[in-house]
């Protein structure tokens, strides 16, 4: 497909485009209002195929929970082995479209590979991840931020009182997700793996404050997103943080989300998830 309708279909999940002006735009490019509709499926997730593990997968214990949050009552869907034994708590942060079906089976990914894992809804303070996806993108700009990273910290906080928790937090995050994935590792202190797929950089000034060790995830035809990883990679380096960073070549923005048909990166995707699932092990085991 063409990157510039790749390009452009990016521009109106991240930035303050309305439908109208996405499909304007799409019709130029395809030549066609009746181009833009054929394609259009081809850019929209699809969350007929966004389980890989089962929602009754006999060894799992899977429920929708609440925590306090600031202020508020956070909800999450926690997902956790049924087996006995102590394990290491995972943060699983979605994208700018909420606690989606696609980021529930991440999750499950997660318990399924012997961790706890809690996806925490960003959404909470709305009621939740609406159904509409426009609509729940327009949620994101009227959070408040200070609010909405309070609501996470508390969810490694929450994690930790689960009688199965061996005490060690992690996280993995996705878009917006991997942006907050690097400022939780900036703000909790005890946090000991932060996993970031193609999430704005913090701040340098802030990557002192890094405890945890970081794992860095980017798709090598993300320009805009890329852009931040030289200076933040310089930090990291001068600071001496443990940390890994990989850019697959050829790969989209959003190449893990296996229900979007155009950006998914099968190849990329399970590469740099066996390389998230072993950089949990070396450090929340």
């Amino acid at each position: 497909m063409d990157q510039r309708i790749i390009n452009l279909f990016d521009e109106y999940t991240h930035k303050p485009l309305t439908r109208q002006d996405f499909l304007g735009k799409l019709a130029k490019l395809t030549g066609s209002m009746t181009a833009a509709m054929a394609v259009l499926p081809l850019l929209e997730v699809n969350y007929a195929h966004a389980t890989t593990i089962a929602e009754d997968d006999p060894d799992l214990l899977l429920e929708d929970v609440t925590y306090p949050g600031d202020g508020l009552d956070m909800k999450a869907y926690l997902a956790q082995p049924k087996s006995a034994g102590k394990r290491g708590v995972v943060l699983v942060i979605h994208e700018n479209r909420g606690l989606n079906p696609h980021i529930r089976d991440v999750a499950r990914r997660v318990a399924k590979a012997g961790y706890i894992a809690l996806a925490p809804d960003a959404l909470s303070p709305f009621g939740g991840t609406p159904a509409n996806e426009d609509e729940a993108r327009g949620l994101f700009a009227k959070l408040d931020k200070q609010q909405n990273l309070h609501n996470f910290l508390k969810g490694f906080i929450y994690g930790k009182t689960l009688k199965n928790s061996n005490g060690k937090t992690g996280c993995v995050g996705f878009c917006w997700g991997g942006a907050l994935a690097n400022q939780l590792a900036i703000h909790d202190p005890d946090l000991k793996a932060a996993v970031a797929f193609y999430g704005r950089q913090p701040e340098t000034a802030e990557v002192p404050q890094i405890k945890a060790a970081v794992q860095l995830h980017y798709g090598g035809l993300d320009e805009g997103v890329n852009k931040g990883i030289p200076a933040y990679e310089e930090a990291l380096k001068t600071h001496k943080i443990k940390y890994e960073l990989y850019v697959y070549d050829g790969a989209q923005h959003a190449f893990n989300n296996d229900t979007a048909p155009t950006r998914y990166n099968e190849a990329a995707a399970k590469l740099a998830w066996e390389r998230t699932l072993a950089f949990f092990k070396e450090n929340l085991s």
